[in-house]
């Protein structure tokens, strides 16, 4: 499964944190009743969410672990409050009654997610340093945790993080010593309160932007919206995938700032295996595409190639989405997408590659409409 990293300010009490099986993050109150980019970016970080990823804790260059994410009710991570993901300025007293984590919460603890020990938090923490250089070819996004509340690592990631924090424990594994104690007292509270009114989805998200063309003004909220459903059953052209993250860093490592990062990134299995079978790119403009936007995206179909597919083409879909597209880009893409590679040896198979699909999208009510445009 996938995991998640979350940096914790050094006044938090980790062991407090643990016994309660609950975690929130602080989002700034929205300016002039809208949410801002990175605001968006955090609730479509819980939206990806799914039972059964892995979380960790992250505080002064240590990394606490393992957890795992579980569901409480009908899903595993919900709003604090009702109407929390309006952008409105809450008080603590306009919450104080309907807030889900009472004890320690307040109004910009917006939204939280569930978790239990998996097999245990241990109270000896693993420097990042070391982290890092124990499996150096596998870390990638924890590279990037920089200025953000938590980043979500791919299931190798989450593999080689777990293996390094189970090692620097082998003892208290064993001893089943020095680990943070955990009670789901808390949960079982939360479960009785649990409503409707409680449950996150990209539907404010969306709002927040929407326009009077039925299009929205920001990328981040279709970002949110696409990374709450496409972990699921969902009839758009996409289809449903095992993996997907955001904003996944997809250049040579280089000071953050300047990093180029999909929108959309992720990979589904062979039925029944855990072996890839696919690897999924998404490039989303908010208004009508331009022609540029297909060497953008073809700049990371190659990224992909090299870095996780090993030079097969073949296990790549990529999809630019936007409002709609003229020709010249329908023209570019038909010139562009197309990659010449071989697979196999004696015989080697020559193949070509043309995997890319133009998805146009409208909002619709409650929720975004997809689909594919042929024309050209």
């Amino acid at each position: 499964m996938a995991g998640y990293v979350m940096t914790i300010n050094k006044d938090v009490s980790i062991e407090m944190m643990v016994n309660s099986g609950v975690y929130s993050t602080i989002l700034p109150d929205p300016k002039k009743g809208k949410w801002r980019i990175p605001q968006e970016g955090t609730f479509a970080d819980y939206l990806s969410m799914t039972p059964g990823d892995s979380i960790y804790f992250f505080s002064e260059r240590k990394i606490y672990g393992i957890g795992e994410i579980i569901k409480v009710g009908n899903d595993c991570k919900y709003l604090n409050y009702p109407k929390a993901d309006v952008p409105e300025p809450f008080s603590d007293k306009d919450i104080d009654k309907d807030k889900l984590l009472w004890e320690v919460s307040d109004h910009y603890n917006r939204c939280l997610c569930l978790f239990k020990p998996s097999p245990y938090f241990f109270k000896n923490s693993v420097d990042m340093d070391d982290v890092l250089n124990s499996n150096p070819d596998k870390f990638r996004s924890i590279r990037t945790l920089w200025q953000l509340s938590f980043i979500k690592i791919d299931d190798e990631e989450n593999k080689a993080l777990q293996d390094i924090i189970l090692k620097r424990n082998e003892e208290n594994l064993i001893n089943k010593k020095n680990i943070f104690e955990y009670d789901n007292k808390i949960h079982e509270a939360i479960e009785k309160k649990l409503s409707q009114e409680y449950r996150l989805t990209a539907y404010q998200i969306m709002i927040n932007t929407l326009n009077k063309k039925n299009t929205l003004e920001h990328e981040m909220a279709i970002e949110a919206y696409l990374c709450g459903i496409l972990e699921k059953e969902n009839d758009t052209p996409f289809g449903k995938w095992d993996y997907i993250s955001h904003q996944v860093a997809a250049s040579p490592f280089k000071p953050i700032e300047y990093m180029d990062k999909m929108d959309i990134f992720g990979y589904r299995y062979i039925e029944g295996f855990k072996t890839i079978s696919k690897y999924l790119v998404i490039e989303i403009k908010k208004d009508t595409a331009k022609p540029d936007v297909i060497g953008q995206l073809m700049k990371y179909v190659d990224w992909i190639s090299q870095e996780y597919a090993h030079g097969d083409y073949s296990m790549i879909e990529a999809y630019v989405v936007a409002s709609d597209f003229p020709d010249d880009v329908i023209i570019e893409k038909n010139k562009h997408c197309i990659r010449n590679f071989s697979r196999g040896y004696r015989p080697t198979q020559p193949c070509t590659w043309s995997d890319c699909k133009l998805i146009s999208y409208r909002f619709n009510k409650d929720h975004l409409e997809f689909s594919e445009v042929k024309k050209g």
